[in-house]
């Protein structure tokens, strides 16, 4: 009999192709489904709650499985973490799961939170891990802005052109743009997003913060429904994959946004 088992996954992408298998170079897919098979002595394949692109990072991704092979929880956590890579790890598992639980399709909403590091100088050791920008920058400006992205809306102004979705149309449930000390923060909750979304927003939101555009450009330009009326796509190393979010019921941890790095 089938058994359905979810992973929490936390990964740097600097390394990767992204989350997704891919055939001419590594991916965190990959890695993980040979992680798995090697526990399992049997092929495994993953489903995930949202692919990252190139260079995209995450702290809560979800991932489930279904295997015949029976193994305890300490296998499929350290024993699958010997197998992999330091730059990725698995954190949590849990098997007590709904046999129709999936990590795509029953999440509710996901998060994603966008770092910037704002100072005249970067950092070695941040290198990668965080967008740099040297210009100062207004988050407040950023927030305001921000606002009027909520609400259930046509996105196509911040959609990448190698979008597979058939339509545009996404709720986001909230976002914010915060500072502190040298880290502004971009966190954006939605119950799906397009390709790219979230680093076309913040490049745009970049421009508000560095006074190049007015508060009310990024509203001007959600409206003109034209990807060409936005700013440039902001770099990958920036974005960070926070959580998906499940009914209560389905039991899968998340992390708290108090809790990701640099808070």
């Amino acid at each position: 009999m089938n058994k359905r088992i979810a992973l929490g996954v936390e990964y740097m992408g600097t390394q990767y192709c992204g989350w997704q298998r891919q055939q001419h170079c590594a991916s965190v897919q990959s890695h993980l489904e040979q992680a798995l098979s090697a526990i399992a002595a049997t092929p495994i394949s993953v489903h995930c709650a949202g692919r990252t692109d190139t260079g995209v990072h995450a702290l809560g991704q979800v991932a489930h499985f279904e295997t015949t092979v029976i193994r305890p929880n300490r296998a499929w956590l350290q024993g699958v973490n010997t197998h992999l890579p330091g730059d990725i790890r698995v954190g949590w598992v849990n098997t007590n799961l709904a046999d129709d639980f999936h990590a795509r399709f029953s999440a509710v909403a996901r998060q994603y939170r966008y770092v910037i590091y704002n100072r005249p100088v970067h950092s070695a050791v941040l290198f990668n891990r965080v967008t740099w920008e040297k210009t100062p920058l207004d988050a407040n400006a950023m927030h305001q802005a921000a606002q009027a992205l909520i609400g259930e809306q046509d996105f196509s102004s911040f959609r990448a052109s190698t979008c597979q979705s058939t339509h545009a149309r996404r709720e986001v449930q909230w976002v914010t743009v915060s500072r502190k000390g040298d880290f502004v923060f971009i966190d954006v909750q939605a119950n799906a997003f397009l390709h790219h979304m979230v680093r076309n927003i913040a490049g745009s939101l970049l421009q508000v913060g560095k006074g190049a555009v007015g508060i009310e450009w990024l509203a001007e330009v959600l409206a003109k429904l034209d990807r060409t009326q936005a700013a440039p796509t902001a770099p990958a190393c920036g974005l960070y994959f926070v959580n998906a979010l499940y009914p209560d019921a389905c039991g899968i941890e998340r992390v708290s946004l108090n809790e990701v790095l640099w808070q």
